[in-house]
C-alpha cells in the first residue's frame, strides 16, 4: 500500500544524511581555531559603529517592504508566465491589471521620496 512512496522516502533520508554528513564533516575537519577576530560581531575587519540598540531609520523598512512586494509580483507573474495560452486573454487582461496596479503603487512611492537617500 506505501510501496508508491518508498522513492519519496529514500530521497527523504538520503536528503537527511546528506544535510547531517555536511554539519558533522565541516566541524570535523575545520581547524577550530577561535581568533580575536573571529570572535568579533563583524567578520568583515571593520569595527562597529555605535551601540547595537539604535533605531533605524524607516527608510530602510520601506525599502524592506518594497522589495517584498515585488518580489511576490514575481512569484504571481511566473506562473501566469508559464499558463499564459492556456488562460488566454482573460488571463491576459488581469495580469496587466495586476501589473498596472503594481506600477501606480511605485510611482506613488516615487512621488513621495520613497526610494530617495539623503
Amino acid at each position: 500500500m506505501l510501496r508508491p512512496y518508498l522513492p519519496v522516502l529514500i530521497l527523504l533520508v538520503l536528503s537527511v544524511a546528506q544535510a547531517v554528513g555536511m554539519v558533522v564533516l565541516s566541524s570535523v575537519l575545520s581547524p577550530g581555531r577561535a581568533t580575536k577576530a573571529k570572535s568579533a560581531p563583524y567578520e568583515s575587519g571593520m569595527n562597529p559603529l555605535g551601540g547595537t540598540r539604535e533605531r533605524f531609520s524607516v527608510k530602510f523598512y520601506v525599502v524592506a517592504i518594497l522589495f517584498i512586494v515585488f518580489d511576490v509580483e514575481t512569484v504571481f507573474l511566473l506562473p501566469w508566465a508559464v499558463s499564459m495560452r492556456a488562460l488566454g486573454w482573460h488571463g491576459f487582461a488581469v495580469a496587466m491589471i495586476f501589473i498596472f496596479i503594481l506600477t501606480v503603487g511605485l510611482v506613488y512611492e516615487w512621488k513621495k521620496g520613497a526610494l530617495e537617500w539623503d
